[in-house]
């Protein structure tokens, strides 16, 4: 069994984009600005962009974050949102998830630019997303495709399983891993709460993707040896033997399943760093206008 380690692959290519800024900002242009909008005080939000900040210090992209009251109204939040898009000194713009509840979320990713929707999470970057065209594809698939090509994993002719249709990790994934590409022509199936008989199809699984949000849902019983599984999941699970008073668990039973692999994601530490890199990769892209050129 071999670790899927997202912190070493994320460092390797966080390495690489440094190299890039460091001369472009030799050339006297200025860096690559990524934009997060931030609504509420939801805690697991505010981590998140932290952590986003955080890396585009480390490769040296400017980063701002806006932060507005949950009690905004969604007019206004569109307004600020148009306002970032007009803006021709940002070049990626991410809102994050969950907003709330009097917020329509689907407007909100409607309102932002198509060429700025680093996330991928815009109709048109889906849109060309299934279509194989040039586009934004969604930070945690995009991320787990650089694993899996750092890895030198062959999807190629496998049966990929994946748990959750989610339209941010297991629908495009579902569309990705099937590509004609270096990282698919896989035989997918996608899998979700309804589907009957569950276990049969995780244990036909060559690789399996797991984003569901149930911590530890997937059993030792429910893989054959050898297996490829990535776990999206990440949940906080409440532990008296912490000091945080939690722990983060997957959506994979690690201590049972990992044997039976040959390769595995751990939580945290796998696809979470990889999600990160991933956005960063998008916002150089959108900085150096390779995708809408």
């Amino acid at each position: 069994m071999q670790l899927m380690d997202g912190r070493v692959v994320s460092k390797k290519l966080k390495e690489e984009m440094s190299l890039q800024i460091k001369a472009i900002l030799a050339e006297g242009q200025r860096a690559p600005h990524l934009v997060a909008i931030l609504v509420g005080n939801d805690g697991a939000s505010q981590t998140y962009v932290a952590a986003k900040e955080k890396a585009c210090g480390e490769v040296g992209f400017r980063s701002t974050v806006l932060r507005f009251a949950a009690a905004i109204s969604e007019s206004e939040l569109l307004h600020e949102i148009q306002k970032v898009n007009d803006d021709d000194e940002v070049d990626g713009l991410i809102v994050q998830l969950p907003i709330p509840k009097h917020i329509s979320p689907d407007k909100v990713i409607n309102q932002i630019d198509p060429k700025k929707d680093v996330d991928g999470f815009h109709p048109v970057n889906v849109g060309k997303m299934v279509q194989n065209l040039p586009g934004f594809v969604a930070a945690t698939p995009l991320g787990i495709l650089k694993m899996i090509e750092y890895y030198n994993i062959s999807i190629r002719g496998k049966h990929c399983v994946i748990v959750g249709r989610s339209k941010t990790v297991g629908t495009p994934m579902s569309i990705l891993l099937s590509r004609d590409s270096n990282t698919g022509d896989g035989t997918v199936t996608l899998c979700h709460s309804r589907t009957v008989d569950l276990e049969s199809y995780t244990r036909s699984a060559d690789i399996l993707v797991v984003a569901l949000g149930k911590p530890e849902f997937i059993t030792g019983d429910m893989v054959k040896e050898g297996v490829v599984v990535i776990d999206v999941g990440i949940t906080r699970v409440p532990s008296s033997t912490n000091k945080s008073g939690f722990l983060l668990k997957g959506d994979v039973k690690f201590d049972e399943v990992s044997p039976k692999c040959s390769f595995i994601t751990p939580v945290p530490g796998g696809v979470g760093p990889m999600t990160i890199v991933a956005l960063l990769q998008n916002t150089l892209s959108a900085y150096k206008n390779i995708i809408y050129a």
